[in-house]
Formats: C-alpha cells, sequence, structure tokens
C-alpha cells in the first residue's frame, strides 16, 4: 500500500508540473513583449501642454512639425516658474532619444544642463536660415540657437544627422496675447 501512494504522488507531481508549465506558455503567449527585449515606449499626446506653453511663454515656444510617425514623443513639461522651462522629449526611429529644451534661463547655465555638460565646439551647423553651435558631450550631443530673449537647445544621444533632423522641423510659434 506504501508502494502505491508513493506512485500516486509522484505522478500528482508530474500532472501539476505539466499544468503550471501550460499555464506560464498560455500567460507568457499573451502578455506583449518589445522588439529585441526593450520595452515598447509609450507615445505621449503633447497638444496642450504646446499650447499652454505658446499662451504663457514669452518667447515663440518650438515644436516639430512634419516628422515621420516613427519619431515618438515620450515626456513633455512646461514649468512658468523655472525660466519658463519647455522640455519635448522623443524616440527616434532608430532607438535613440532626442529632445527640444528651451528657456530665458541664462545660456551657459540652461546649455550645460540641457546638454548633459556637453561642451562647445568650433563646428556650427547651417539648418534654414539660422546657424546652430554644435556641442559635444558624453552622455548627449547637442545643436544650440541662442536667441533674444531665449535660448534652444536639441540635444540627445543621437547622431548630429539625427539633431539636425529634428531641428530643422522645428517650428516656433507665440499664442500669446497681450
Amino acid at each position: 500500500m506504501a508502494g502505491t501512494k508513493g506512485k500516486q504522488s509522484v505522478r500528482n507531481m508530474i500532472l501539476s508540473l505539466g499544468v503550471i508549465t501550460l499555464m506560464a506558455s498560455v500567460i507568457y503567449l499573451f502578455i506583449p513583449h518589445g522588439e529585441g527585449g526593450t520595452p515598447d515606449v509609450k507615445r505621449v499626446d503633447y497638444r496642450v501642454e504646446l499650447l499652454t506653453a505658446r499662451r504663457a511663454a514669452p518667447y515663440p515656444v518650438a515644436a516639430p512639425e512634419g516628422l515621420p510617425k516613427t519619431w515618438k514623443a515620450t515626456s513633455v513639461r512646461y514649468d512658468g516658474s523655472a525660466f519658463d522651462a519647455w522640455h519635448l522629449g522623443f524616440h527616434a526611429p532608430d532607438g535613440e532619444y532626442v529632445a527640444i529644451e528651451q528657456s530665458t534661463q541664462k545660456p551657459a547655465v540652461f546649455i550645460d544642463t540641457a546638454s548633459g555638460g556637453a561642451r562647445e565646439t568650433k563646428a556650427t551647423e547651417r539648418i534654414g536660415d539660422r546657424t546652430w553651435q554644435r556641442y559635444e558631450g558624453g552622455r548627449y550631443d547637442a545643436l544650440v540657437l541662442k536667441a533674444k530673449g531665449s535660448t534652444t537647445v536639441v540635444a540627445g544621444t543621437g547622431s548630429f544627422a539625427q539633431l539636425a533632423k529634428m531641428a530643422q522641423s522645428l517650428k516656433a510659434e507665440s499664442t500669446k496675447t497681450t
């Protein structure tokens, strides 16, 4: 009788293991997985924040127009109490990060913060009718445009070609009524 109970216990353990494996397989199939083992990047809608910033900021707030849908906006914020700071971050098609930063803060301090400590180079980039200054850094590279009353930084982990593509797509507007 003891031998029969031992065989039943082993049989029950194997059946239980089979049920658990089946359940785990079903769960795995229905959970979304990102490409290449990276988590899916969530797209944010930045239209409301953009309108708010354009109404409140003392400078024309820049945002991209005409970028392909493969560029995903991932973060947005406007802080009127902190030098009218505008931030709009993107996940580029190749997985790199590119952000637009604008502020009325003193340019040297703002550029250092927005570019992650990148240093000014002698190289410039002509984009449209404006000349952007190149900055190179360990974490981010950046293109910087100093204007009267504000500074615009396009920074990220992407190449200068990607940064230039973003800078070229920027349209700066102000809907502020005074």
